[in-house]
């Protein structure tokens, strides 16, 4: 029988020292985090009230300067809009690269310009934007849904590239015997592959949607601001990130604090996001 050599004192040393230097570059880490946090609630939770939920912006320097329910509802807007055309578009693009081109120059160089998008600056599709549809005026000139637009291609890499990862995940023997039963390939992605692989594409979709949540720029030129309540797309609409840009730099304190008060919403709202993507992913792994 063989003997399970003994670790010698300098490799326990070894290991007890870059266990140490981990643990102590971790929490150095997460100084700025906590610091962040504890400023936010510090600044913001001294704005939070039922009014500053429930009213709209008055723009008013002197009087009442209102709450961000406007903001709230347009950031939930716009996001949504967005989702709605990068989550189908990003789901789509990925099942095309891991069920038919898996290899070849098209599935390559498909790769390589969702790579690029991944790293390309969110101003730059605020830019981009703004050059193609708010310069020349399709449409109008700022509106909600050209600012969606900015968020879905902000959006799209992450969706297709986690998509991808998550669908590479599904066991090929589920998609082969589903086609030794006879069942064509579009049936065997949508009744097998996709099914399969739901938590893990909600888990990339939500992950997306928080990046996106945050975004200032994109929104700066191709929605604009304004205070009051819209819901039409083809319209200017408000929203937290806006509201925060606007407010932040103004003199009045009471604006200032909208200002925290909002960042406080907006930092809430994407940690509840991320808190769901964590619990599906977490229950997908967990799943027999």
């Amino acid at each position: 029988m063989s003997t399970i050599p003994a670790i010698s004192g300098r490799r326990r040393t070894t290991d007890r020292t870059m266990r140490g230097l981990a643990l102590a570059l971790t929490l150095l880490a997460l100084v700025p985090l906590v610091l962040i946090i504890y400023y936010l609630l510090k600044k913001g939770l001294s704005a939070f009230s039922a009014d500053f939920f429930t009213t709209d912006p008055t723009g008013s320097f002197l009087g009442d300067p209102g709450g961000i329910r406007s903001a709230i509802l347009g950031t939930v807007e716009i996001v949504l809009i967005a989702s709605a055309i990068a989550i189908p578009t990003g789901v789509g693009v990925a099942i095309w690269l891991v069920e038919y081109g898996r290899t070849g120059r098209l599935a390559n160089l498909v790769r390589y310009f969702v790579d690029v998008m991944t790293g390309v600056p969110s101003v730059v599709f605020g830019l981009f934007v703004y050059i193609v549809l708010v310069v020349s005026q399709i449409g109008g000139t700022f509106a909600a849904w050209k600012g969606a637009v900015a968020l879905a291609l902000l959006m799209f890499p992450v969706v297709t590239r986690s998509s991808e990862v998550v669908l590479s995940l599904v066991p090929d023997s589920l998609r082969e015997a589903a086609l030794a039963l006879g069942a064509p390939r579009w049936r065997t992605i949508f009744r097998v592959v996709l099914p399969t692989a739901v938590p893990g594409l909600v888990t990339g979709s939500l992950l997306a949607i928080a990046r996106a949540a945050g975004e200032t720029a994109p929104l700066l030129f191709s929605v604009a601001f304004v205070n009051g309540l819209s819901f039409s797309p083809s319209e200017r609409m408000n929203s937290l990130p806006l509201q925060i840009f606007n407010d932040v730099g103004q003199a009045q304190d009471r604006l200032v604090t909208r200002a925290w008060g909002a960042a406080l919403t907006l930092v809430l709202m994407i940690l509840a996001l991320t808190l769901v993507a964590r619990v599906i992913q977490r229950r997908s792994r967990l799943a027999p």
